[in-house]
C-alpha cells in the first residue's frame, strides 16, 4: 500500500543524529534549524535555480503528519493547484528529508508546467505523468516510476518509443532533467513519426488497426485484394523497409518484379510513400475509394475481418475470384475435403468459392 503513517523518525543516540543532520543539510543546506528541540526549521528550498522561502513546525512528538508549512506567497502561488499533493506527502513520507525531497519535485514540476503540463501524480508521489509535444505538434507521453532510494536511485520511465529510451542519471538530477532528455529523444524520432503519419494519413492501413507511437510496421491495402506489409526502420525511416506482399500470385507477384527492377530509384531525400509509389509504379488507392469497390476485407470462411489478432491472409489466385481467407480458416476448410492432399506444411486443395486450384503453405505449424 502507498504509505500508512508513519511519524517522523526519532534519534536515538548521537552518531543518528549526526547522520540524519548531515542528510538534511547536504541535501538542503539553505534550510536549517531554529530551536535545540529541532522542531522550527526556516529557510531557502532551490528549484530550477530559484530559492523560496518557508517554515516548517513540527510539533513536540516529531509527527510529520501533524505539521504546518509556511510559505512565501511566490511559493504559494505556484504551488496553487498541487496542494492535495503536498497534504498527502506530509501526511505519509517517513521523515523531513524525505518529505522535502518530495516537495522539491512537486516545485520542479509546477515551475515546468507552463510549457508542458503535469497529467497524472498518484498521492504516493511514486508514479508521475508529463505530457510534452514534438516539433510537428504530436502530443507524447512519460511516466516516471520513482523508486524507494530516489533520488540516489534511477526512476524507471515508461515512453511509447519504437526504440529503447533510457535516461542519464546522478543523485543530483532532476524530473526537469529528465524532461529534459525526453524532449531530446522526440526530437530524434520526429522524421519517424513523420513517415507513419503520412502513411497513415494517405493510405489505407489494415494493420494494427490503432497504431501506437511505437509501432513500425503497417499493413498497407493496394486494392484486388492484395497488400504490403513494411517495416519501418525509426533511426533510418525513409530508407527501404523491409516489403512482403499478401494476395494473389497474379496481383503481388508484378509488385514485386518492379521493386526488384527500379529499386535503384529509391531516393532517401525523398518520404517513403513517395519512394514505394516510384519504385512500384502505383498510386496508393484511399480507404473511401477501395470500400466503394469490390474490394472484400472479411474471411470467406468464417466471415469475420479478426480473428485471434489475425486478418485475412490468404487468398484464392483466381482473378475472377480474389476472395481472402484467414490462413487458419483455409486450413481447416481444405483439411476436411477428401479432395485435398498435403505435402509436409503445404495443402493442395480447390476454392470454396469459385473451384479452382488452390495451394496453402502453413506458417508456424505443424502439418
Amino acid at each position: 500500500m502507498c504509505g500508512a503513517r508513519r511519524p517522523l523518525v526519532r534519534l536515538r543516540g548521537p552518531k543518528a543524529m549526526a547522520e540524519t543532520e548531515a542528510s538534511l543539510l547536504r541535501q538542503f543546506p539553505l534550510l536549517l534549524p531554529q530551536n535545540r528541540a529541532k522542531t522550527v526549521y526556516e529557510g531557502f528550498i532551490s528549484a530550477q535555480g530559484r530559492d523560496f522561502h518557508l517554515k516548517i513546525l513540527l510539533p513536540k512528538d516529531l509527527q510529520l503528519r501533524n505539521a504546518r508549512l509556511l510559505c512565501s506567497w511566490q511559493l504559494k502561488a505556484i504551488l496553487n493547484g498541487y496542494h492535495h499533493v503536498v497534504q498527502q506527502r506530509m501526511q505519509h513520507s517517513p521523515d523531513l528529508t524525505s518529505f522535502l525531497v518530495e516537495l522539491k519535485m512537486v516545485l520542479e514540476v509546477a515551475l515546468k508546467n507552463k510549457k508542458e503540463l503535469l497529467v497524472y501524480v498518484d498521492t504516493c508521489f511514486s508514479t508521475i505523468k508529463l505530457k510534452a509535444e514534438d516539433a510537428s505538434g504530436r502530443e507524447h507521453l512519460i511516466t516516471v516510476k520513482l523508486k524507494a532510494k530516489y533520488p540516489a536511485e534511477s526512476p524507471d520511465c515508461i515512453v511509447d518509443f519504437p526504440v529503447s529510451f533510457s535516461v542519464s542519471w546522478t543523485p543530483q538530477s532532476s524530473l526537469i532533467s529528465i524532461h529534459s532528455q525526453f524532449l531530446a529523444a522526440l526530437e530524434s524520432l520526429k522524421a519517424f513519426w513523420d513517415v507513419m503519419d503520412e502513411i497513415d494519413e494517405k493510405t489505407w492501413v489494415l494493420e494494427p488497426e490503432k497504431p501506437t507511437r511505437s509501432a513500425t510496421a503497417r499493413r498497407i491495402a493496394l486494392g484486388n485484394n492484395a497488400s504490403i506489409n513494411i517495416e519501418v526502420d525509426p533511426r533510418h525511416p525513409t530508407m527501404l523497409p523491409e516489403c512482403c506482399f499478401l494476395g494473389a500470385d497474379h496481383v503481388v507477384k508484378p509488385l514485386g518484379i518492379r521493386l526488384s527492377r527500379n529499386i535503384h530509384l529509391w531516393d532517401p531525400e525523398n518520404s517513403l510513400l513517395q519512394n514505394l509509389k516510384d519504385v512500384l509504379e502505383i498510386d496508393f488507392p484511399a480507404r473511401a475509394i477501395l470500400e466503394k469497390s469490390d474490394f472484400s476485407m472479411d474471411c470467406g470462411i468464417c466471415y469475420a475481418y479478426q480473428l485471434d489478432g489475425a486478418i485475412p491472409d490468404q487468398v484464392c489466385d483466381n482473378s475472377q475470384c480474389g476472395q481472402p481467407f484467414h490462413q487458419i480458416c483455409l486450413y481447416e476448410w481444405l483439411r476436411g475435403l477428401l479432395t485435398s492432399r498435403q505435402s509436409f506444411n503445404v495443402i493442395f486443395g480447390e476454392c470454396p468459392y469459385c473451384s479452382k486450384p488452390l495451394t496453402l503453405k502453413m506458417s508456424g505449424r505443424k502439418a
